[in-house]
């Protein structure tokens, strides 16, 4: 090969290497620059998830999925500035989440439910509720399901999809709560005198508020007399204790006071 030809040959290379050294350098600067939003994207959302006293776990998480996602992106649009066909490739990136996705579709459920209860809080560790059917005090908040210590002394693990996808009550949120009792009298019962002995006597009751007070009033009559509902109030950390003394004291004030026993009256059929 002559010089000649050598000559016409560099000159005909030298637009395309420079054009291609030039793309190289505003991809070089595109990734630099693109590293840096993302650390600064990464690093507010983990200042926002701080300040919302976001779980740290759930935190790590989030900061690496989105980490990652940005890096995809930024790499897919690299190659797309190098002319590369990056169509495909975004096809097996979104057929491969769509197939982990309906592999994971349960655990990415109960995934995301936990996020939700995390941000939304609708119960906190400590508290006492009922999420998922179960009713207990709340051990752990965790990625995939709530720990909730039932008052039977067993600690269940409720998925957290099944605890966003029903009715949540947490008995803890407010300061007092009403135990629902009853107090069954006879038909010839005097029905003052029992409510009047009844709320004396279960405003005794340890741990109960003073205000609001002891409701007694008549529920229903039935066939075996009066029903008298008799709801005191307390702090969730009394009920059990406040809805047995309170059973005791209907008792014993309705048997010290001579109240006769409802009976279901005998039905006599004509001859």
């Amino acid at each position: 090969m002559d010089s000649a030809k050598i000559t016409t040959w560099m000159d005909q290379a030298q637009p395309i290497l420079v054009a291609f050294g030039l793309k190289v350098i505003g991809a070089v600067i595109v990734f630099i620059i693109g590293r840096w939003l993302i650390h600064l994207v990464t690093r507010l959302v983990g200042a926002g998830m701080t300040r919302q006293e976001l779980d740290p776990t759930v935190q790590r998480y989030l900061v690496s999925f989105i980490n990652v996602a940005l890096n995809i992106i930024l790499v897919v649009a690299i190659l797309g500035y190098f002319g590369v066909e990056t169509t495909s490739f975004a096809a097996l990136v979104a057929g491969a989440g769509v197939a982990i996705g309906a592999a994971w579709s349960g655990l990415l459920g109960n995934f995301a439910a936990g996020i939700f209860l995390l941000v939304l809080r609708p119960y906190k560790v400590g508290e006492y509720v009922t999420a998922g059917g179960v009713e207990g005090t709340v051990l752990e908040i965790g990625l995939f399901g709530t720990s909730i210590n039932t008052p039977d002394n067993v600690k269940t693990i409720v998925g957290n999809g099944k605890v966003m996808g029903g009715d949540i009550k947490n008995y803890t949120a407010n300061p007092h709560r009403r135990v629902e009792l009853v107090a069954q009298l006879a038909g010839s019962a005097d029905v003052h005198k029992a409510i009047a002995l009844l709320k004396a006597a279960v405003a005794q009751v340890p741990n109960i508020t003073k205000v609001p007070g002891v409701d007694v009033e008549i529920l229903e009559f039935n066939e075996f007399g009066p029903k008298l509902a008799v709801r005191p109030h307390c702090h969730t950390n009394h009920y059990w204790q406040v809805y047995f003394d309170t059973n005791r004291a209907i008792a014993d004030t309705l048997g010290a006071a001579g109240f006769p026993v409802a009976t279901r009256p005998v039905k006599v059929y004509p001859v």
